[in-house]
């Protein structure tokens, strides 16, 4: 038994804990229960998220389902693109709305937690959670313009989040209470590798009661109850044999470890595709008994979509021995009718080597064909990643690079099931080259 089987509901729980820290909504923070409504996309110097983006603004929350259901009712989108995704306390994404699976007309959903029996008012759809905790989130596209981001403001604001007892009546939600004790500081995955073997193994017994894995990982729980983590009662290592301490001490370290390394082993089992210097997988979302893969995701993605939602493919080099530097000119070349196949929409994100937005003179963090990109006389088009401004006839294809390392990451939402797709490897990312 390792504790990668434990690590996403764990980090969850931390996450969970900072997030939902505060009286009142605020910035990437509410209470539970309440719309953390993202206004604006973040600058070069928001620090807040590693890998932010510039495509979707975030609607998102953090529920119990555990006392009562809650009722999601999302109205009228008149067509624009968006998913509210709705992840248990182990990731999986169980169920996902929008356009691509309800459509944008207006709908009301019941989340009801473990075990829950009882009569919804009618229109109201129920989505049973497998576990009391509940992320929430939603995104909806945004050209980043003025006048869309009032739309999408008007669509925001129109979003309602109440406990079931206070569904149809005015409904003003309690002041969040501030626990001192929690860590706002430290990031969530440092937090959750400081905790000691009994912290942590303490944590998951409590969170197993009220968010029961799933009925495949029937064999696991056994184990787990072998060496005294039983769902909702305090462990105790008094139980295990003296040797066993000692052993015992080391399993988050050791797990973690094991984690990292799923990154290139996922590679040679399958679950992670290395092709033209791009990194990126399509199993998120839904991971059944790959716990590796879950604890991965979790570690390196918290929250990834359903692959039929997003794949998210990144690139720190145009090889697997070299990294992308700003004193480099850079291309990426698409043949005609090549450019990614993506129904809700696509985009070429720049990063600094820690993953946060580069400043550059245009503000502009990502491009996409929201910057109307200009075709070669053959139909190509070709995207030049660069530091310094290409000219006028090029702008409109410049995604800007910082002077020193930089990482890529592309979005395809709502990728194309069917040839040309990335989903099934018919459609291929082509690779950045440098340009001597």
């Amino acid at each position: 038994m390792n504790s990668p089987d434990g690590y996403p509901l764990v980090t969850m729980e931390i996450t969970r804990r900072v997030m939902t820290n505060i009286e009142k909504p605020e910035g990437t923070r509410a209470p539970m229960g309440q719309l953390v409504r993202m206004r604006e996309y973040p600058s070069a110097t928001f620090r807040d998220v590693t890998a932010p983006n510039a495509d979707t603004l975030y609607t998102t929350a953090w529920l119990d389902v555990g006392q009562e259901p809650w009722v999601l009712s999302l109205p009228d989108a008149q067509d624009r693109y968006y998913l509210f995704p709705m992840l248990d306390g182990w990731t999986e994404v169980f169920q996902v709305p929008g356009k691509r699976t309800t459509g944008t007309g207006p709908q009301t959903y019941a989340i009801t937690g473990p075990g829950w029996k009882g009569t919804l008012p009618e229109g109201v759809k129920e989505y049973k959670s497998p576990t009391a905790m509940v992320w929430l989130l939603g995104r909806i596209y945004c050209t980043g313009t003025p006048e869309d981001y009032a739309a999408v403001h008007k669509l925001q604001d129109e979003i309602s989040l109440v406990p079931l007892s206070a569904y149809g009546k005015p409904y003003i939600p309690p002041p969040g209470k501030v626990d001192p004790s929690i860590d706002m500081k430290t990031a969530v995955r440092d937090q959750v590798n400081a905790l000691s073997a009994d912290e942590y193994f303490d944590l998951l017994a409590k969170l197993l009661a009220n968010n029961p894995p799933a009925a495949a990982d029937k064999p696991i729980l056994e184990k787990m109850a072998k060496i005294g983590i039983v769902p909702g009662q305090p462990f105790d290592r008094s139980k295990l044999a003296p040797a066993a301490h000692e052993a015992f001490s080391l399993v988050p370290k050791i797990a973690n470890e094991k984690i990292m390394l799923w990154v290139k082993e996922g590679i040679v089992e399958g679950d992670m595709k290395l092709e033209n210097g791009w990194l990126f997988t399509t199993k998120t979302g839904n991971y059944g008994v790959n716990y590796l893969q879950r604890a991965l995701i979790t570690a390196i993605g918290l929250g990834a979509n359903r692959p039929q939602d997003a794949v998210y493919p990144t690139s720190e080099g145009p090889s697997a021995i070299s990294s992308y530097t700003g004193e480099k000119k850079y291309v990426m070349h698409f043949n005609k009718g090549e450019l990614p196949p993506a129904q809700g929409f696509w985009s070429l994100t720049m990063y600094d080597k820690d993953y946060f937005f580069v400043s550059n003179p245009l503000n502009r963090y990502s491009i996409s064909p929201r910057q109307n990109l200009k075709a070669n006389a053959d139909g190509s088009v070709d995207l030049y990643i660069q530091n310094e401004n290409p000219g006028p006839d090029q702008e409109s294809n410049w995604l800007p690079a910082p002077k020193d390392k930089f990482i890529l990451m592309m979005r395809l939402y709502w990728p194309k099931e069917k040839d040309p797709s990335i989903l099934d490897g018919s459609w291929k990312i082509p690779q950045v080259r440098a340009v001597e």
